[in-house]
């Protein structure tokens, strides 16, 4: 009996979906028959056909299906908000530091916020740009003093023109550097006395690690000399002594070590 009643269930689910099937298709072929909607126009605007299938009415949309027609009330156009561009007053212009001239924008502006008009960039010269380790040798300057102290400067990033495996390089404005560099040491002069300072202590240094290596190559000679076997250093033992014609001097050659020695006779 079970089995019996599963299949009656069965088949009127198949014939359910059947009778669905069949509805969807006889839409369609409607559908199908319809004029195209965007054909039939009255007076500027697009005339919408209504189907109605089982009592159900339906709007052709024209692009292969049916719409219902109580959807197309739910469906809103979107409400699309323009945001006006930014007014710039001639009073809020900024002027430019070369030629005290009113500009709306320029590259050095809007990149370092650096007031220079176009006319006046030279990127040659006085508006050259500078890496960050440029900057700290030769200024000597810290990473704080150039990214954390305000005003904070502003820089562009490229890639590493000697090798696109290391790290990306910060390109600061050279003039805003220097600018920075004289605000942490003062003056220009406090700012060149420091690089000496440093430049001589540095040569100290290199003297001193200089006369460290001499005196250990010293030391390692003299150990070289030294008998460990006698415990004493080495003494010479020189083998018979040639005469040498071309400037009247002897020769002699240690046995042990093959030390030469030239000497004259007086």
């Amino acid at each position: 009996m079970d089995v019996i009643k599963t299949q009656a269930e069965l088949s009127t689910a198949q014939k359910a979906r059947i009778e669905r099937n069949r509805l969807k298709a006889l839409m369609l072929k409607e559908a199908k028959l319809i004029a195209h909607p965007s054909a039939k126009i009255d007076t500027g605007t697009v005339e919408q056909v209504i189907i109605k299938v089982q009592g159900t009415k339906y709007i052709d949309s024209g692009g292969g299906f049916l719409i219902e027609e109580h959807r197309t009330e739910e469906i809103a156009k979107p409400n699309i908000v323009t945001k006006p561009g930014p007014i710039i007053e001639r009073a809020e212009q900024p002027i430019c530091i070369e030629c005290n001239e009113e500009f709306p924008t320029s590259y050095l502006f809007e990149t370092f916020d650096y007031s220079a008009c176009d006319n006046c960039r030279d990127n040659e010269d006085k508006h050259s740009l500078i890496t960050k380790t440029e900057a700290k040798n030769e200024y000597l300057l810290k990473d704080c003093d150039i990214e954390k102290r305000e005003p904070l400067l502003k820089c562009i990033v490229r890639k590493n023109p000697h090798n696109s495996r290391w790290g990306s390089m910060k390109l600061y404005l050279h003039i805003q550097i220097e600018e920075r560099a004289i605000e942490v040491w003062g003056s220009k002069e406090a700012l060149l006395a420091e690089k000496d300072a440093r430049e001589e202590k540095k040569d100290v240094t290199k003297a001193k690690k200089y006369s460290k290596q001499l005196k250990e190559l010293r030391m390692n000679v003299r150990s070289s000399l030294f008998d460990k076997t006698k415990g004493a250093s080495h003494v010479h033992t020189y083998g018979p002594e040639t005469f040498n014609d071309d400037d009247d001097t002897f020769t002699h050659t240690c046995i042990a070590c093959k030390h030469a020695e030239t000497y004259e006779k007086m």
